[in-house]
């Protein structure tokens, strides 16, 4: 990727304004779109390959797959699935290594079977998202989307990362709304870039921002019914 890229830009200057009362929605009812059952296939042919008492990590979107071989290696002693719905952009790179696969599957999909079966997280990381900047999509972003309870559920260390500050300011504040505890978010500097576009991002001289939170069984998902479970560092 050449270091031409543009920054965001958007007629929303500032967080949602209807953001509460969407997530307040989400929370309140369980999103039921069926699961087709060649994403339960794929599911359990993912979760067969994890090793037993081996803590998880999940790179969500994980693209070409370059961060999720390099959380391998910041991780050894964890397994990491990195999960994409692209064929295309998975074919870039190598399907599993020591401590890692990478697995074609819809997440939306994804999490809500790892949440049905009870499978924690250690970690959970969301690298640069499709920011969907019309405000008309808010409900496509993760925490704009009837998933986002969902994804919460999976608990561990959620960390997302975004080259647009409303996205992850929005994210933060979802996140409060459904946890009842505040997470941390910032402009940051990578000293090793994780993704491809996080690389072109920071060569084009964008700000780059991220938010971190962890999600326990002390702080639940606020209406959402079920354990939450404990996530570790």
């Amino acid at each position: 990727m050449r270091a031409n890229s543009r920054p965001v830009t958007s007629s929303q200057t500032t967080v949602y304004s209807a953001l509460e009362k969407v997530v307040q929605k989400h929370l309140a009812h369980r999103f039921r779109k069926p699961i087709p059952d060649y994403q339960r296939e794929i599911f359990q042919q993912a979760i067969a390959q994890i090793p037993p008492q081996t803590p998880l990590i999940l790179d969500s979107g994980c693209g070409v797959g370059e961060s999720t071989r390099h959380l391998a290696q910041q991780f050894p002693h964890c397994f990491i699935l990195g999960v994409d719905q692209s064929l295309h952009r998975l074919s870039k790179s190598d399907p599993q290594g020591e401590n890692y696969r990478l697995i074609r599957a819809d997440l939306v999909d994804f999490w809500r079977l790892m949440a049905e079966a009870s499978i924690p997280l250690t970690r959970h990381y969301l690298l640069y998202p499709n920011p969907y900047p019309k405000p008309v999509h808010f409900k496509r972003r993760w925490h704009g989307h009837p998933v986002f309870p969902t994804l919460l559920q999976l608990g561990g260390v959620l960390e997302l990362r975004s080259n647009w500050r409303i996205y992850v300011a929005e994210f933060a504040q979802a996140f409060q709304l459904a946890t009842g505890t505040p997470g941390q978010w910032e402009m940051f500097t990578p000293s090793s870039p994780l993704t491809p576009f996080e690389r072109k991002y920071y060569e084009s001289g964008h700000q780059l921002w991220r938010f971190w939170g962890l999600i326990s069984s002390s702080h639940p998902v606020k209406d959402y019914g079920g354990r939450i479970p404990e996530g570790s560092r």
